[in-house]
């Protein structure tokens, strides 16, 4: 099992650092799920809250291996990019399991609390369930068996067992679990579904686990079509900002230090936790201390960049205690960057609002990786990737 993950971003400066040996050999490796023998890079909590950005990981392993080599693990940092670009393109889908989630946790079905325990009996699959709550952590392949299993094996919903994931993972990212799990169930290329086979499992775990009375057959779900999809908000051409101008820091992106955010410069920094959102959300301690930790390490780094003096609040009401800092300030507008389609989007809209309410202008921000990128996300993976390797190989 991974040992702790820490929320910061030297942590992850130095997990990508005694990765990089090691993903020369990522095609060959990543499918197996060794305890004690690290076979993917464990970067993706530092990149999921952008305590490590992309663009970062990528330009490292530019230097340090060659391309051929390089290719496979550049292509996997790619996906993250492709499922927030495609639910940006795409964001019903993000609704509609919101909404279908609601309804589900008013009346969970029977064998929801077992499969959540690591009490089902299927060898494997219990372990994970375990190994999930106790340490944050998962390797992407036993994700991969773990939702063909409730789906298809068990017949739980989807939406909770990617509820479970995201209340549990350290990395949690609301569009590559979604996708995922929709992916898995036959509903993010309608029809293409993902079934876990004992025999694929002995092998991948090094015969540790070889479960009994897998489903045979993984027959896709359907839903109604989802509405037609979407543009992706794009950073508008900048003016700029009236001042003076504030900076808000979010979970979403923890290293704004790194983006031109326009002029004039913040002069202050405000980073507020959402115990509501938490609460409503359902994060494990573990997902919890580590939002904490990390946005409190973002803010401190965004603050001392930029000379300002920063606010660190917490609370139900971030709204108000964003409009009480702007006018404390006497600020006339905010910076942000943009968060993807997420719960941050939803915190996003409320401080926008609440900000209006005093006055103030919340002006969103892009990294260039993301306006690059996410417009070739509308299809599959694999034109995205043709589309992003053109941007992003060296040379």
């Amino acid at each position: 099992m991974p040992a702790a993950f820490l929320p910061t971003r030297s942590a992850g400066l130095e997990q990508l650092r005694a990765a990089l040996p090691r993903l020369g050999d990522y095609a060959r490796d990543r499918g197996f799920d060794r305890p004690d023998v690290p076979t993917t890079s464990r970067l993706s909590p530092y990149l999921q809250r952008r305590l490590v950005t992309e663009e970062e990981v990528v330009a490292a392993i530019g230097v340090a291996l060659p391309w051929p080599r390089a290719e496979k693990f550049v292509q996997e940092v790619a996906w993250r990019t492709y499922w927030k670009g495609s639910l940006e393109h795409q964001p019903a889908a993000w609704l509609r399991y919101r909404d279908a989630l609601a309804a589900l946790r008013l009346a969970p079905p029977a064998g929801y609390a077992e499969a959540m325990a690591g009490q089902t009996g299927i060898e494997g699959f219990d372990e994970w369930a375990r190994q999930l709550v106790e340490t944050g952590w998962l390797h992407n392949h036993a994700r991969m068996w773990f939702a063909s299993i409730w789906i298809f094996t068990l017949r739980l919903p989807w939406e909770l067992g990617a509820d479970f994931f995201l209340r549990h993972l350290l990395d949690g990212d609301a569009a590559s679990n979604t996708l995922s799990w929709r992916w898995v169930a036959g509903l993010h290329t309608p029809g293409k579904t993902y079934l876990a086979r004992a025999a694929n499992i002995a092998l991948h775990t090094d015969g540790r686990f070889s479960p009994r009375g897998l489903a045979t057959e993984a027959v896709a779900l359907t839903e109604p079509p989802l509405p037609r999809a979407a543009t992706p908000w794009i950073e508008p051409p900048r003016a700029p900002a009236s001042g003076p101008v504030g900076l808000w820091i979010h979970p979403g992106d923890l290293c704004a230090e790194q983006v031109s955010l326009g002029e004039p410069a913040p002069t202050a920094v405000f980073a507020a936790w959402p115990e509501s959102l938490a609460g409503a959300e359902g994060w494990s301690e573990a997902v919890t201390a580590f939002g904490q930790g990390a946005l409190a390490d973002g803010a401190g780094r965004a603050a001392e960049a930029l000379g300002a003096p920063l606010e660190v609040t917490r609370g139900s009401d971030l709204g108000t205690a964003a409009g009480i800092w702007a006018q404390t300030r006497g600020l006339r507008t905010v910076v942000a960057l943009r968060p993807a389609t997420g719960p941050w989007t939803e915190v996003g809209r409320t401080i926008e609002r609440a900000l209006a309410g005093v006055g103030v202008t919340l002006a969103w921000r892009q990294r260039a990786w993301d306006t690059r990128l996410y417009p070739h996300a509308s299809r599959g993976f694999f034109p995205f990737w043709t589309a992003a390797k053109a941007v992003i190989q060296p040379g």
